[in-house]
This record gives C-alpha cells, structure tokens and sequence, in this order.
C-alpha cells in the first residue's frame, strides 16, 4: 500500500517521532485521566471523612439507642434541628437524614421525608456494612428533590453510626454538604497532576527521543556509506566487466592482427630474401660454374653474382629482423625512450622531431614502456609518410601514474574513416593500448594530425 512504502521511506526517528508522539500523548491522557480520578477521590474522602468525623461528634451524643425501630422522640428531633440550624453545621450542611437499615427516614430536616420509606440504594449498603461513603455530584437520589433543586454539585456523605460496644452500623447519617472551596481544590489538583503527567511524560519522550534521534543518525550514516559502497563496488564491477570485454575483444583482434603480422613478414621474407637466394641459388647450378671448362674470368664473375645476391638478402633480413626487435628499454625511463625513437627517426628522415618530456611519476611497467616506444615510432613514421614530417613534435607527460604521450604534425591530415582494419599501424596502436587499459585518440584535419595515448594511474597500477 501507498501509505505502507511512505511510512517505511521514513526515517527510524521519524517513524519513532510520530508513533512514539502519538502513544505518548494517549499514555499521558491515560495516566492523567487515572491520576486526576484518584486525587479526586481522595481529596472527595478526606473532605467528606473530615466533616463526618466533626458530625458524628457532635450529633452521635443526640441520638438515643438505635437499636429501636421507631422514630427519633421529639426530644431527640428538636436537639438535632436546633444543632444542625445554627453554628458551623448550619452553615455547611444543605441537608440531613438519617436511615435506618430498611430504609426508613427516621430523621431529616425536611419533615415531609421523617418516616417514609425508600429503596435501599448501593450508597446506603456499603454504609451499613461499616464504610464511609463520599460522592460529589448533582442529586439524583428519589429522596433528594430539594438538593436536586440547586442545580450544582454537592458532597454527599453517607456516614455509619455504630455501636460502642460491638462496633456494627445501626444507623447512617446522610448529609449533604456544600461544596465551597472544594470545586477550586479539585481543578488545582487536576491541573497539577496533568502538568506533573505532561512533565514526566514529555522529559521520557524527549530523552527517548534523543537517544532514538542519535542512533537513527548513526544507523543513516551506515546506510549511506554502505550504499555509497555497494554503488562504487557496482560502478567497480560493471567497469571491471567493461574493461574484461575490452580485453576478450582486444585479444581477439591482437590474435587477427599477429596473423596478419605473420603473413606480411613471410611477404616480406618471400619478396626479398627468398629472391635473392634462389636467384644465388640458381646461379650455383649454372653451366659456368659446372663446367670445368669455363674461363676463370667468367667463373669469378658468376661467383660475385652469387656473393651480391646472397648479400642483398643478408641485408634485407637484417632490417626485417631490425623492425621486428626492440631495443633493451625495460630500465629506461621515458625520456630516455622518447630520446631514442626519436634520434633513430630522424637518422633514417633526416628530418626534425620538436621533443617535450616531463615526468615524475613513479616507474612505470616494461608493458607500458614497450608500448610508448612503439607508439611514437609508428606516429611518428605515419606523420613522415602521411604528413611529410612537417613540425612534427612528441609531447610525453607522466606525473603520479598519469602518462600522456602525444605525437603531433603540421601536413595535410588524412580521413581516418578510411583506415582499414586490416591496417597494422594504427589499429595495432589501438588494439595494443586497449589491452592494456588505456585510451587511444586520433584527431586530423587540414591543420595536422595529433595522435594521442592516456594511461590513467590504477590501470598503469594493474598493468603492474
């Protein structure tokens, strides 16, 4: 559901906050309720247990024996009217009565009541078993019309008149008290007790809350640096996934282009070498040499023949083999190597190569240094051939891990589209960089052509 995914988006302290906040308040109007209904009652009790006590002392020494069934004797009824109409008790109580255990009236200030029976409530039996009985509200008692009549809370009071000598309830004053300063008494104690409740409650939300707020913190902190982790392992894994289809399609086109590489140097032994050997080779079984008659002059001749073919091809393997291996560069550093291919370039074009290297990073693998070197021999001969070798200039860079190299001219340029992928000059630059985890670049145009290879630290790093 909507509001399910909207909860669970929330934050831990939030989703504490809220429910927490809201069990909170319905706890502390619980507890409040309940606290306030307690001091309630005791403050109800201890009022009416107060005012019973200063009654049944002065009213229980008026009473004749309860054991009687009858009505008070007049002496007794004209003691209490005279009692309870003046002094103190005259101005506190509203009302008075007093029951017998069937409920009878036997007593009351109101005379119509003085003998009437009513039913036994449960007021009048918990009195009669021994308990004093207090409650504070509107009468609503079938006996208590003219209290009912005022209109505003009183305090009524069921108080058990018992026996001295065996201590059981043989008759039970009721009265009705007026309630001043006790309505004022109740609202002071119900606002004490709901801020006492709010206090306690807010200070146990608030240290909760702080806690649960400083471990959400903690716990969001963990969860954003795990996803941060688990997105840079993704991020990790999908380049490592990159760079394993990079290498299995480098692999794939360096296997090709050995290949290829095989067959143009078993052209190249074919059209030149092997040409000048089977030409000497023919030449051996020439009648001139065979014969024992041939002059000695011819003979001589035939042999420098042989001798210059077999030369010729002596030559041409050698520069074969020349192009084919590489000097020992493993120990050099990148200004040496630069150096080399460079001096060597314009030995062979007498031509002249512009020269910037600036490193001080951290050596470099052999794999790394075959591959600079092989790079700029291969721009630099394709800006000879191609670009006439105007200003050509090779720019080497490598700080921390960072190699740059760059080989640049000023000639024509050329469509870079129309490289073959069976070339091996450019595409094997390409195919070898990639397999190493570099980056290769042409730009070309009619201001020149600028040819570019970047190896980035970590991958230099795992070459290693």
């Amino acid at each position: 559901m909507i509001w399910l995914r909207r909860w669970n988006a929330r934050s831990l302290a939030s989703q504490f906050f809220i429910a927490g906040g809201f069990i909170s308040i319905v706890a502390m109007f619980l507890v409040g309720l309940l606290v306030t209904h307690l001091i309630q009652d005791a403050v109800i009790h201890n009022s009416a247990a107060a005012t019973a006590l200063y009654v049944d002392s002065v009213v229980a020494p008026l009473l004749p024996d309860m054991q009687t069934e009858s009505l008070l004797d007049e002496g007794s009824a004209q003691a209490l009217d005279e009692t309870l109409g003046q002094g103190a008790l005259g101005k506190r109580l509203v009302s008075f009565k007093l029951w017998r255990s069937d409920g009878t009236i036997l007593y009351s200030n109101e005379k119509e009541l003085v003998g009437r029976k009513f039913p036994v409530n449960d007021k009048l039996q918990r009195a009669f078993t021994g308990s004093l009985v207090a409650r504070y509200e509107i009468a609503s008692d079938p006996e208590s019309t003219e209290e009912r009549a005022l209109g505003k809370p009183l305090v009524e009071i069921y108080n058990p008149v018992l026996q001295p000598w065996s201590g059981q309830a043989v008759a039970v004053l009721e009265f009705y008290e007026t309630a001043q300063g006790l309505e004022d008494s109740l609202a002071h104690a119900r606002l004490q007790s709901w801020g006492a409740v709010a206090a306690l409650t807010a200070i146990f939300f608030l240290v909760l809350s702080a806690l649960v707020f400083r471990g959400s913190r903690t716990i969001e902190a963990q969860r954003k640096d795990l996803k941060e982790r688990v997105n840079e392992l993704s991020r990790l894994l999908a380049e490592n996934r990159g760079l394993q289809r990079r290498l299995q399609r480098a692999s794939q086109r360096a296997a090709a282009l050995n290949e290829t590489y095989l067959r143009g140097i078993g052209a190249d032994l074919h059209d030149g070498p092997a040409q000048h050997i089977a030409y000497a080779s023919l030449r051996l079984d020439s009648d001139l040499l065979v014969n024992a008659s041939t002059p000695p002059e011819a003979r001589e001749k035939e042999l420098a023949w042989i001798r210059s073919s077999l030369a010729e091809a002596m030559t041409e393997i050698r520069n074969i083999c020349g192009g084919l291996v590489l000097p020992q560069i493993e120990k050099s550093s990148i200004t040496e190597i630069v150096t080399r291919v460079v001096e060597a370039h314009q030995h062979k074009t007498e031509t002249r190569v512009e020269t910037i290297v600036d490193e001080d990073g951290p050596e470099l693998a052999p794999a790394v240094k075959i591959c600079i070197y092989r790079f700029v021999q291969e721009a630099l001969n394709n800006a000879y051939r191609h670009g006439g070798g105007v200003q050509q200039v090779v720019k080497a860079v490598s700080h921390n891990g960072h190699v740059r190299v760059e080989v640049s001219d000023r000639g024509d340029g050329f469509d870079p589209s129309e490289v073959r992928p069976s070339s091996l000059g450019l595409v094997g630059l390409r195919e070898r960089i990639d397999s190493l985890g570099g980056s290769f670049d042409i730009r070309t145009g009619e201001g020149g052509t600028t040819v570019t290879m970047i190896f980035e630290p970590m991958e230099v790093g795992d070459e290693r």
